[in-house]
């Protein structure tokens, strides 16, 4: 029989490509999603059920129906400025929320969770490379709640209670080449739909948060890897676990940084057009520089991060022109 995943988050961007990507591999991937920022419509490659995980009734249900043998989580809130403004929500949500998962998870006999975390763990360490074994010190409510996470799947794996890999990533950005799915939020918070959108005229410009940051063009650099890169990661720690593996945490990046004015300047290059800009000031939570330094990932799952910036933004590009984006 056909093993079932159940994809927490696996309506909205990288949820939803990981679906594809897991029943491409002979998965049947179980969605299960609130839609408070994914798209029903994203939901094509496996069944959907609707729910929050802060409803452990509903979790319960949906795990004993399904009986999934391993979960990948990617559902939490994300947003760096909001988190600072309102940082009980992500405490709420990210934390309780994962913790009503793995219980649920475990009482249904599956001891097997992927879990998204995230770069924003490292805090800001004035631009050094990070690997795993960089101190974890957050500077948001983001970052913070999962390294609380983190922290809490160890605690369930030294009781012996589950197995997990737990993957920090870099910046995720690109869009499937073949159109089926790509990057949208709403609100759109999230540097290349923006920049696009400016190129577009949809929206009257790109601001950049702070110009005065310790780099070399005073913007913030960050690691972009691309999504599709991404979830073929998810894939090989998922196959780690189905056969025994023991718990272990992965950086996804590709050590490679670009800054804002970079990105910006590789959308003009892809686009032919300009992305009108407007200068603003730094957002509280945002570190100058996170870049991967880790090489973990490719020495014991064999993960080599193939795509370079210029697909990455021509992938993103044809998406973001296509019909299935409704920005």
């Amino acid at each position: 029989m056909t093993e079932r995943i159940l994809v927490t988050g696996g309506a909205g961007y990288i949820g939803a490509h990981a679906c594809k990507a897991l029943a491409r591999a002979g998965y049947e991937p179980v969605t299960f999603d609130n839609l408070s920022t994914g798209w029903a419509d994203a939901v094509r490659f496996g069944p959907f059920e609707r729910g929050d995980l802060l409803d452990p009734e509903r979790l319960a249900e949906v795990m004993a129906r399904h009986r999934p043998a391993a979960v990948l989580h990617f559902a939490a809130l994300s947003q760096v400025g909001e988190a600072a403004r309102i940082p009980g929500r992500y405490w709420r949500n990210n934390v309780t929320g994962t913790l009503n998962l793995v219980e649920a998870a475990l009482a249904a006999g599956c001891d097997r969770i992927v879990f998204s975390s995230t770069c924003a763990t490292y805090g800001d360490h004035d631009g050094i490379l990070l690997d795993e074994s960089t101190p974890q010190r957050p500077t948001n409510a983001y970052g913070a709640s999962k390294r609380a996470i983190e922290d809490m799947l160890g605690n369930f794996a030294e009781a012996g209670l589950l197995r997990h890999v737990t993957f920090r990533y870099f910046n995720v950005v690109g869009a499937d080449p073949e159109g089926d799915l790509g990057e949208q939020h709403d609100p759109e918070t999230h540097l290349v739909p923006l920049m696009f959108d400016a190129a577009l005229g949809r929206r009257a410009a790109l601001t950049i948060f702070g110009t005065d940051y310790p780099t070399p063009d005073g913007t913030c650099i960050r690691d972009y890897v691309h999504v599709c890169d991404l979830v073929g990661a998810h894939l090989l720690g998922l196959e780690r676990l189905l056969s025994g593996g023991e718990s272990r945490v992965y950086n996804l990046g590709t050590g490679r940084g670009f800054s804002v004015r970079e990105m910006i300047g590789a959308a003009e290059r892809v686009t032919g057009k300009t992305v009108p800009v407007i200068e603003g000031p730094r957002r509280p939570g945002d570190c100058a520089c996170l870049v991967s330094g880790g090489r973990r990932a490719e020495a014991e799952l064999g993960w080599v991060p193939g795509r370079a910036l210029e697909t990455i933004m021509a992938d993103a590009w044809q998406w973001h022109q296509g019909p299935g984006y409704a920005g």
